[in-house]
């Protein structure tokens, strides 16, 4: 494979002034009929992206042009997926092919989040919009080169935080910001997902059909390991970002949702460990973080990976307290409780109430919204644009280098680094494998 370095990419795309041309023209400059087609590729579709697949294959003049995927093992189920719509769906598995075919509108990304950052970037100089996974960014940088990326390149950026386009959840925010419970004080996210042993793995060489240099990108050179591969990858700091920032940033996202912040806390402390296992594993499996802003108020985050009971009856989900009363959060599903005495209060219930469902309704109406915005050029009409997801996920970031870091950090909000403190600030990015660099300027 030939490889590209970053100007021979701008250049062959023909995009290094910004410059969009053929069918995305009319995408990039004004409305778009409900009748127009938007073709979407999706990037990165083992997990979470065949996900990606099936919502957006359900919106109407929506297609799913184009599957791309480093495992071209993948190729035949992923096609299969798609076999009952009357169109011929391409495969790709270098994401720099998919940014070159004028003919696809959107990019739908679910790679491993250390590819978040550069495969959204690059596709907004490639005139696509994007929708992201979470954690928007692999590093608190990345997110804030997402959002300069957007601005310049006027593209529409989502980022999958779905409860953001819950109706259930939105109601529940609104009851906590019109004074509900009373002044919100605390709000506590809760991610009590049993994870198991990923036992040990000698390195061994690379499966046939795995461009395994294109799925490294950005991170540095190692030997292929099934264990930092297929999934297993979340628990290597060079590929993911512990559950923190796996299921952190839906349940960081709605806490500070529900404390109405849309700023930084000035001090963050995470404590943890990797329990009980004797494996490969790089990140904790029990993690406990406490973020405190200017004001006195706190955001708590608690990761349990092992035995544990749960809260409220919650696994995954939020509680929110307030000089009233509290708020249970579970799924799409809420309820209110006032005084010493628990009584109950106004309450919800929303669809997919299975405490492991962990957004509800708001998954497929989250993908919807997105096609939405993509059609006014609107980015105020999305739910989850990348401001948002960015802040939300730099919430956990700072909880692991908190926690990385076996102290408390003190951070400044405005100017996005800590205060006086150098070691935490080279967590901020990190060191990108050539040509695989996210630039200073976008």
């Amino acid at each position: 494979m030939e490889t590209l370095n970053r100007r021979k990419f701008l250049q062959t795309t023909g995009i290094a002034a910004g410059v969009v041309a053929g069918p995305l023209l009319k995408f990039a400059s004004g409305n778009t009929s409900l009748n127009d087609t938007i073709n979407i590729a999706v990037i990165g579709f083992h997990g979470r992206g065949a996900n990606h697949i099936s919502n957006f294959s359900r919106i109407p003049n929506v297609r799913v042009a184009t599957l791309c995927d480093v495992d071209e093992r993948l190729f035949a189920k992923g096609v299969k997926s798609l076999s009952k719509y009357d169109y011929k769906v391409k495969t790709e598995y270098d994401l720099r092919r998919v940014l070159d075919d004028k003919d696809i509108h959107a990019v739908s990304v679910a790679t491993p989040d250390h590819w978040h950052a550069l495969a959204t970037i690059w596709a907004c100089q490639a005139g696509k919009d994007v929708y992201v996974e979470k954690p928007a960014s692999h590093n608190i940088s990345e997110g804030r080169k997402m959002i300069e990326a957007a601005r310049k390149y006027n593209r529409i950026v989502q980022v999958g935080t779905q409860s953001r386009s819950n109706p259930s959840i939105q109601a529940a925010m609104k009851f906590l910001h019109e004074g509900g419970i009373g002044d919100v004080y605390m709000a506590k996210g809760l991610c009590f997902k049993p994870r198991d042993t990923i036992g040990k793995k000698t390195d061994g060489p690379v499966p046939e059909g795995v461009h395994y240099d294109l799925w490294l990108g950005p991170a540095r050179e190692r030997p292929f390991n099934e264990n930092r591969f297929h999934y297993n990858w979340h628990w290597f700091w060079d590929y993911g970002c512990a559950d923190s920032g796996n299921q952190g940033p839906h349940e960081m996202d709605k806490a500070r949702w529900g404390l109405n912040k849309n700023e930084y806390p000035v001090r963050v402390k995470c404590i943890g460990g990797h329990f009980a296992f004797d494996d490969d594993q790089e990140t904790p499996n029990t993690q406990t973080a406490v973020f405190e802003f200017e004001d006195g108020k706190l955001l708590e985050f608690e990761t349990r990976g092992l035995y544990t009971n749960t809260e409220d009856g919650i696994r995954i989900g939020n509680l929110y307290y307030g000089t009233k009363g509290w708020m249970h959060l579970d799924g799409g599903t809420w309820k209110t409780y006032f005084g010493r005495n628990n009584e109950p209060g106004p309450s919800m219930a929303g669809k997919g109430d299975n405490p492991m469902n962990l957004a509800g309704d708001g998954d497929d109406n989250h993908f919807e919204n997105f096609i939405k915005a993509v059609r006014s050029r609107n980015p105020k009409d999305l739910t989850a644009p990348m401001e948002v997801g960015h802040l939300s996920t730099a919430y956990c970031h700072l909880a692991n280098i908190s926690y990385r870091l076996q102290r408390e950090v003190k951070f400044d909000g405005k100017a996005e680094c800590f205060i006086a403190d150098a070691e935490a600030d080279r967590l901020l990015t990190r060191d990108y494998r050539k040509p695989f660099v996210v630039p200073d300027k976008v």
